[in-house]
């Protein structure tokens, strides 16, 4: 006999158990802090978005250099590199008439290469 999949989700008996609600909901973050990390995952929702940061994972570039990695119009790519910086992901530095993007530390690529260890999986 098939079981129901809604469930096989669902414990069969109600039972709370305080001492493990208690100890997550002294750690839960503030929802402020929960809502900007909703944010921040959301900028990470775009293709667009993680080519970009991928690309700079390999090596800081210039708008010009990330166009033609990804075969995009420099307006486009300026038009989420915007984004990306509002969202601390980028950095950017002038060199002499050039402006170089880069992650904007090493926490970004460790994001990065962690969801695609997590994707290979």
């Amino acid at each position: 006999m098939k079981k129901d999949s809604k469930h096989e989700e669902c414990c069969d008996v109600t039972e709370v158990h305080n001492n493990i609600v208690d100890a997550v909901s002294m750690d839960l973050p503030e929802e402020e802090v929960l809502y900007d990390l909703a944010e921040l995952f959301k900028v990470f929702g775009d293709t667009t978005r993680i080519k970009i940061l991928y690309t700079l994972f390999e090596a800081p570039m210039c708008v010009c250099d990330i166009a033609e990695v990804l075969n995009m119009t420099q307006s486009a790519i300026s038009h989420q590199l915007k984004i990306l910086k509002n969202a601390k992901l980028v950095k950017n530095k002038r060199e002499g008439k050039q402006i170089i993007y880069a992650l904007d530390d090493e926490h970004v690529g460790s994001i990065l290469k962690m969801g695609i260890e997590h994707i290979s999986e």
